[in-house]
């Protein structure tokens, strides 16, 4: 008898768990089924887990098509369940590939095509219907965005879409989603909420006809340039009555969110200063070193920078002064933004061109916070004092490369919850647009004496 296994969560079960568990039995004589629990799921990074493993196993059940049904509740279990069971084959969605081939060595592995297309009439039978999400762009951070999403329970990434065919088609192939192409319209018609990746400036466009469509928004940062198109795709939110989202991890990240609450806290007394950097030596080629206009240091990781200082000092800065080092092409090399608030100082630090510390220092009456490169990803962070012998350290959890978190907090949002509203408000996004703004038009009055210096 040809025994054959696969493991999986389960959650708001759909017509695509329903077509890998009929694919997988088809592979032998006898399926066993491994359903995880919840803590488990925690463990390995899932998150918006809504069914409990009771309703998770019933549903397994009802398909008639697990001959056994197993709890998955730690790491090894695959290899230790595969050797007491005698299992022939192991298998999982396509969306895993590779990520098993360690277990080969004790039988044969086999990934199935995922189903792309999943049936809202099954769906909609649950409190949370799974949100069916197309992405805009397929550049660098868009595969990123595919492989976090899969630990986000309650989302489905199904579409992709590229003005260039080429680019879309070969996106699609490779990660097994649909490309669109040509008609924007006929994109949003297909999916419940949109993620912008694509180049800073079109940002506001993709972001205004999909809120009008009525579709959730989750877009990168920057959101606009201007703190007009900011409050005015708010508004529009809120009028069509969708989600809109600004996406910059970092702040829905456990572990800088834990930093914001030790430094609000008192326990390193007033916040009087704030120093943020990020910089990362880019590439000549890439677009942010070659578009004066849109690309360049601050508006590649200025919103980073700028998040802990609002966090922590607030909006209302009473003046703001910039300092750059532009490349030959008018790209801001290296930024730095000087703030002044009624009682305290604050820096922001960005670069592509110059190479520095990427630390966040948070300097108190009493102590002060050191986290370390890369702190936007707040693996870990230090409290210090005048006593030198005095540290507290913490080594909060973070899963993947922080995406996950905000996908999460997006499909919380759109189901009705806001449990994470206050990781970044809708006031602290403006009030970023309004510091991209102030650059945007500084950067052109520099850009312009530098063309009649030469």
């Amino acid at each position: 008898m040809k025994k054959v296994i696969t493991y999986g969560t389960f959650d708001l079960f759909h017509e695509g768990h329903y077509n890998l568990l009929k694919r997988a039995k088809a592979l032998g004589d006898y399926l066993i089924v491994g359903v995880t629990t919840e803590y488990y799921d925690l463990q390995r990074g899932k998150l918006n887990v809504v069914d409990s493993i009771v309703d998770r196993i019933e549903n397994v059940k009802k398909t008639g098509l697990a001959d056994e049904i197993i709890v998955e509740d730690h790491e090894g279990q695959k290899q230790e369940d595969i050797q007491k069971m005698n299992v022939d084959v192991f298998t999982v969605g396509s969306d895993w590939i590779g990520v098993f081939d360690y277990l080969k060595e004790l039988c044969e592995v086999i990934y199935l095509e995922r189903t792309p297309e999943i049936s809202s009439s099954i769906l909609r039978a649950h409190k949370y219907p799974i949100v069916q999400m197309g992405m805009i762009g397929s550049g660098r951070i868009a595969p990123r965005f595919l492989a976090e999403a899969k630990y986000v329970s309650g989302v489905n990434v199904r579409a992709v879409y590229n003005p260039n065919e080429k680019s879309a088609r070969k996106f699609g192939r490779i990660h097994e989603v649909e490309p669109y192409f040509g008609s924007f319209a006929d994109f949003l018609s297909e999916v419940d909420a949109i993620y912008i990746a694509s180049p800073h400036e079109t940002h506001y466009e993709y972001a205004r006809m999909a809120i009008e469509a009525g579709r959730h928004v989750l877009c990168e940062k920057p959101l606009t340039f201007t703190v007009r198109e900011a409050r005015d795709l708010y508004e529009l939110a809120k009028e069509r009555g969708v989600v809109l989202m600004e996406g910059i991890k970092t702040a829905y990240c456990p572990g800088f969110i834990q930093m914001m609450n030790v430094a609000k806290s008192g326990r390193i007394g007033e916040v009087r200063d704030v120093e943020a950097c990020f910089s990362r030596i880019t590439a000549p080629e890439l677009r942010e070193m070659r578009d004066w206009e849109f690309g360049g240091a601050f508006l590649e990781f200025g919103s980073y920078t700028l998040l802990p200082i609002f966090k922590l000092f607030g909006s209302q800065y009473e003046s703001v002064e910039f300092d750059s080092i532009l490349a030959e092409n008018g790209v801001d090399l290296y930024t730095k933004i000087h703030f002044r608030y009624k009682d305290g100082l604050a820096l922001s630090k960005t670069g592509i061109g110059v190479k520095s510390e990427g630390q966040l220092v948070i300097a108190g009456t009493k102590g002060y916070i050191l986290a370390e490169s890369p702190w936007w990803l707040t693996k870990s962070f230090v409290v210090r004092y005048e006593d030198p012998g005095r540290i507290e350290r913490y080594s909060p959890k973070f899963l993947g490369d922080g995406l996950r978190y905000e996908i999460a907090d997006f499909v919380s949002k759109i189901n009705g919850g806001n449990r994470m509203g206050y990781c970044l408000t809708q006031e602290e996004s403006v009030a970023m647009a309004g510091v991209v703004e102030r650059f945007m038009e500084n950067r052109v009055h520099r850009a312009g004496h530098l063309a009649a210096a030469q």
